[in-house]
Formats: C-alpha cells, sequence, structure tokens
C-alpha cells in the first residue's frame, strides 16, 4: 500500500462516440456541454468511471442514460492521456465508438439531455480532444465496414441493396458503382432474399434482404475496394 501512495491519482473517464444513420447520413449525437469549463460548447457524451464499475460498464451506461438502449454494438477505440487535455483535473479518458438505430432510440431521453443528432459532413468544434476520438471512431467505423456487413448495427432488419449502398456511401464518404456494388454484395453470400418489396422510390420496386446469422468475417477488399 505504502508504494501506492507515492505515486499520484488520476481521474478515468469515459467519451462516448455515439453514431447513426438518417437521411443518408451518417450523424454523431452531440450535447451542450453544461458545466465549466467550456459551458455551452458541443462535447460528446462521457462521464466518470465509478468505483463500482469497469470502463465497459461505464460506457454502458451512458448509453442506457442517453438512448434508453441496451446491447448495442459498443467497442473501445482508444485512450486519450494527454497531462492538460482537461485545464481542470488530470483526466485520463477512454473513448468508445457506438452503433445506434436512431428509429429505435429514446428520442425523449436524448431531448432531456439536451442531445442532438448532428450529421459528420457539418459538425461544429467540439470540446478538447473529441475532434480526435471522433476522428479514429470513424476510422473504427470504415475498417467495421470493411470485414462485415454493418447494416444491422444502422439500417432496419430489413433493407434493400440501394439502402445499404448509401449507407456504405455514408460512411466512406465516396460513391459506389451502383451495378459493381450489387454484384459483390451478392457474391458474398451473406444476404438473404425476402418476397417483400420498397414500393417507395419506383413502381417497380427493389426487393428487401436480411443478413444471414453467423456470416463470420468478409474480406476488406471484396467489399470496399472495387
Amino acid at each position: 500500500m505504502e508504494l501506492y501512495k507515492i505515486h499520484p491519482r488520476h481521474y478515468v473517464a469515459v467519451d462516448c462516440v455515439i453514431l447513426g444513420y438518417q437521411d443518408e447520413e451518417i450523424k454523431l449525437l452531440l450535447y451542450p456541454r453544461s458545466f465549466e469549463p467550456y459551458k455551452g460548447k458541443w462535447s460528446l457524451l462521457g462521464g466518470f468511471v465509478q468505483d463500482n464499475e469497469s470502463a465497459d460498464d461505464a460506457a454502458a451506461r451512458i448509453l442506457k442514460q442517453t438512448t434508453g438502449l441496451e446491447q448495442i454494438f459498443l467497442e473501445q477505440v482508444a485512450s486519450f492521456s494527454e497531462p492538460n487535455r482537461d485545464p481542470e483535473a488530470r483526466v485520463i479518458s477512454l473513448a468508445y465508438y457506438a452503433l445506434i438505430r436512431i428509429d429505435l432510440h429514446d428520442e425523449e431521453r436524448v431531448r432531456e439531455n439536451g442531445a442532438s443528432w448532428i450529421s459528420i459532413n457539418t459538425l461544429p468544434n467540439l470540446i478538447f480532444d473529441h475532434q480526435q476520438m471522433f476522428g479514429k471512431a470513424l476510422v473504427k467505423l470504415q475498417q467495421k465496414a470493411g470485414y462485415s456487413l454493418i447494416g444491422s448495427e444502422l439500417l432496419p432488419e430489413m433493407f434493400t441493396l440501394i439502402q445499404l449502398r448509401n449507407l456504405y456511401q455514408a460512411i466512406f464518404q465516396r460513391e459506389f458503382d451502383p451495378g459493381n456494388f450489387r454484384k459483390k454484395i451478392l457474391s458474398l453470400g451473406v444476404l438473404e432474399k425476402l418476397n417483400e418489396k420498397d414500393v417507395s422510390e419506383s413502381r417497380k420496386g427493389a426487393f428487401y434482404y436480411k443478413l444471414k446469422s453467423d456470416i463470420g468475417e468478409i474480406d476488406i477488399d471484396r467489399i470496399v475496394k472495387f
């Protein structure tokens, strides 16, 4: 115990990069900070790790408090430990990113927290090193989208190939050729074609698909490099 006493103590926090998909855009959940420093400035959702919980538990708690959702995709991105990152105290933050079905989250809880979904194409300036956290999380999202189809995390259970392509274009911030994308995605053998159609965009309509269970990992080159 004496050895521990001679070392400094630091605060440990978690910050959550909460990403969703809506209106063909990837969106980030932000809130105006309610206390100093930087009161009123845009911030990620976060908080301190409590005595009786792990960092993973703290991130899951914050997500539930904010969105009302449990058992969603959540993964640690990186640690941020620059000594002066928070002017009030030495705070080491563990950044996580989560993928949220915006159509399923609790809108009332989001409003109670003063939070807003903001397109990643029009993000405001963020406090501390939160911009770096978002940047690293976006890279993680792109990597995940490369080795697994992420429709189940961000799209409804049933989706068309057009909707899936629009999602991937939003994630990678570039366009994919419709024919090549369709051919490559179907060649993976991970989608199940349904007998229902989406007729909202054309009279002919487009068939819905859903992900097969236990599809495992997919070669990144087969999805994004065409």
